[in-house]
């Protein structure tokens, strides 16, 4: 396994104390990745995360200093932890700024959907960020998979209190599951027929006729890009109408 063959090359090239600390604590990252990966999506694959976490008590045994005061075993379950939110982090495939272009868009939607009692055209989209049609077009673009829960929206604001730490100490979250239950697909049925009538199309094409996006784009008779800023632009409307159960 994975796992064990960090472990075994990391006692063919440390010193016997760092060695002795890393076995004895090898059970620690097993217990801290089993106790992570039962409120993530069944996407992550425990290995992944004993391996990361290996690396993370073997770094807490190269760095550890006795004369501070902590114990190893406390000083090493934060760096256990710490690799292992940075692997499920690093997994993410979108950028920061993709992301936190994404939120601004979705503001704009939510602003303007209030205000209005409508969905919001592109151009009124646009014009409300301050920018050219095409430089919004071109954000959408770039947000291209952009989904409809990711492991942030169960952060605070600040990004300080994420729920990803959260989900390292607290062993009663699980709002993954959440994403199943009745209530969550109610107001995802109710907030696509919400959707501009192109959009809904867009969505029906993908996800319940499994065209891909370029199939889309000869129903419709559009560039596969365009189709794509109008999934994205669909999945943003989502979000905001969704904003209440997201981070509730």
């Amino acid at each position: 396994m994975p796992a064990q063959r960090a472990l075994h090359l990391y006692k063919q090239t440390q010193n016997a104390g760092d060695d002795d600390r890393v076995t004895r604590h090898a059970p620690l990252v097993k217990r801290i990745a089993y106790h992570m990966v039962s409120r993530l999506p069944a996407s992550v694959d425990v290995e992944d995360l004993i391996q990361v976490g290996l690396m993370g008590l073997m770094e807490a045994a190269r760095n550890f200093d006795p004369s501070t005061g902590v114990q190893f075993e406390t000083f090493a379950s934060q760096r256990i932890r710490g690799a292992m939110l940075d692997e499920l982090r690093n997994a993410d495939w979108a950028s920061r700024q993709t992301r936190r272009n994404m939120r601004e868009i979705e503001n704009a939607l939510a602003t303007l959907e209030h205000q209005l009692g409508r969905a919001p055209t592109e151009s009124e989209i646009a014009r409300s960020m301050g920018l050219p049609l095409d430089e919004y077009q071109r954000m959408l673009a770039d947000a291209r998979g952009h989904q409809l829960v990711y492991y942030e929206d169960f952060e605070d604001e600040d990004e300080h209190n994420n729920y990803l730490d959260q989900v390292a100490a607290d062993h009663t979250a699980n709002p993954f599951n959440q994403i199943a239950d009745a209530g969550f697909r109610s107001m995802l049925i109710e907030g696509i027929k919400k959707l501009p009538e192109r959009e809904q199309l867009v969505m029906a094409l993908y996800y319940d006729e499994e065209l891909n996006l370029k199939e889309i784009g000869a129903v419709l008779g559009v560039t596969e890009s365009r189709v794509s800023q109008l999934h994205s632009q669909a999945i943003g409307r989502l979000r905001t109408q969704l904003k209440d159960w997201l981070h509730r």
